[in-house]
């Protein structure tokens, strides 16, 4: 993506598509995703708003892969249930790209540094 900031319509349709991305994986459940926790992190949106780098924090962290590999399996299917969602706000519903949020596990790591 560019550099420059993005306009209020890509915020805005950014927050809509990661609120109900999340609302769908909660609904989906941890037994879906092989009983990991997943959070939609962050949402960002290119600026023809045709493609979403979605990033999502898994916990236990051990099963990252496993998780992104379902994500990617069953992407289609999520921007359906997606679609069905924006469908009225949006003319097209962007194409969905996973993203592992390791902040968390930065975070984590920090703090461990700063107990020793």
């Amino acid at each position: 993506m560019d550099s420059k900031p993005a306009g209020t319509r890509q915020l805005k349709v950014a927050r809509e598509i990661q609120r109900d991305l999340a609302e769908i994986i909660r609904g989906k459940g941890m037994t879906f995703f092989a009983g990991a926790m997943v959070t939609v992190s962050e949402v960002r949106i290119s600026p023809d708003l045709s493609v979403a780098k979605v990033y999502v924090s898994i916990f236990p962290s051990e099963k990252q892969s496993e998780v992104m590999g379902i994500l990617s399996d069953c992407g289609r299917s999520l921007r359906g249930e997606l679609g069905h969602m924006i469908g009225k706000q949006l003319r097209i519903v962007p194409e969905l790209v996973f993203y592992l949020d390791t902040s968390l596990d930065y975070a984590e790591h920090i703090e461990e540094l700063l107990k020793k």
